[in-house]
């Protein structure tokens, strides 16, 4: 089923969900299948590490170093891979209100990572975004 690509369309329809939890950004030297018994969210290999993306509990109990703590937000539209400026508009809102966001694509949605501090403001923000469409 391919996603929606119409920008006007994805703005109005994005629903921002906030989920329970806190979430961190780790690296590891490990291999990937060892990462497994971390419950990652999300993972990316990079030159540098393993970056995994983990429930905060799960970072602890793995005594896993992280920075800082943040709240995901899932924009519950399905947006396809090809869509263009949809995380531009997304962003740049956010932006303008001085917020700093980690934006994940999936094959569904899209994920935004923020500072946990900061997550209402955001909700905020994307729920005027959404009205205004643009």
């Amino acid at each position: 089923m391919p996603g929606e690509t119409d920008l006007a369309t994805l703005l109005t329809s994005m629903t921002p969900v906030k989920h329970e939890g806190e979430y961190v950004f780790c690296t590891v030297q490990i291999p990937m299948a060892q990462c497994i018994a971390f419950n990652p969210i999300g993972l990316f290999q990079e030159a540098e590490g393993l970056t995994l993306i983990l429930p905060r509990p799960s970072a602890d109990a793995h005594r896993l170093p992280y920075g800082t703590i943040f709240s995901m937000i899932t924009l519950s539209v399905h947006s396809s891979l090809d869509a263009v400026g949809f995380l531009a508009a997304v962003t740049q809102a956010l932006a303008r209100e001085g917020i700093s966001v980690n934006p994940v694509s999936a094959y569904y949605h899209d994920h935004l990572f923020v500072s946990a501090a900061k997550a209402d403001a955001v909700l905020d923000c994307l729920h005027v975004l959404a009205q205004s469409g643009q």
